[in-house]
């Protein structure tokens, strides 16, 4: 198994534009990670993070948008 040591403690995480205040269910991404896109669930902050592939994000983003 690869550990990433990817700093995240100072990160700026972004709400989904689809999120709204009634708790649905959303993500944040963070921003400034040129190769990675950190992907967390926004109603548990502390909890784990997703490392995607940036180059694989907008084929991922395109292929949900089409769904």
């Amino acid at each position: 198994m690869v550990r990433n040591q990817t700093d995240l403690s100072d990160a700026h995480w972004r709400k989904s534009s689809y999120s709204n205040t009634s708790g649905g269910d959303c993500l944040e991404v963070a921003e400034g990670h040129p190769t990675l896109v950190p992907v967390r669930d926004s109603k548990r902050p502390h909890g784990p993070v997703l490392l995607v592939d940036a180059a694989a994000w907008a084929p991922f983003v395109e292929a949900v948008k089409a769904s």
